[in-house]
């Protein structure tokens, strides 16, 4: 899959799932962003994956998140239950830890906003291999830069 996203059809005023993953391979290091819009039922009704640059982990979970809430809002949801196998950054935006460093507060305060312009927004932490198909989009996001990194290269 390209990052060109992958859209189906609109559903305004339902209950929807949004699950997203960030990945950072070293930390800092390569990262990228694996976003599922799902319907109640488990239809998957947008998906992208997408190479976000050189940062830590928390800050490609934060990106990913954000990139998720953006998208969800476009379905116009009645309430949007979100997963994340980042149980810092779930524990964050349920108000159970603190954000501490400065560039995740900045990115907490974005996600916070869009979550306000959503209505009945949920968070659950869950394993990996509850949220396979972010993980795998954003996974593959890294696999196609450095592949495209090594060609550059020569």
């Amino acid at each position: 899959m390209s990052d060109d996203a992958t859209i189906l059809e609109t559903h305004t005023g339902e209950r929807l799932r949004l699950r997203t993953d960030g990945a950072s391979r070293g930390n800092p290091g390569p990262a990228a962003a694996g976003v599922v819009v799902e319907s109640d039922e488990g239809e998957t009704l947008y998906s992208i994956g997408l190479y976000l640059g050189e940062m830590p982990n928390n800050q490609a979970e934060y990106r990913a998140l954000i990139m998720g809430l953006r998208a969800v809002a476009e379905f116009q949801p009645n309430a949007v239950d979100v997963f994340m196998d980042s149980e810092l950054v779930v524990r964050q935006m349920t108000g159970a830890y603190h954000v501490r460093d400065a560039i995740l507060q900045q990115l907490y305060r974005e996600a916070m906003a869009l979550v306000q312009t959503l209505p009945r927004v949920t968070f659950t932490h869950v394993r990996r291999a509850e949220n396979a198909l972010a993980d795998q989009l954003a996974n593959q996001a890294l696999d196609r830069h450095k592949h495209a990194a090594r060609q550059r290269s020569g």
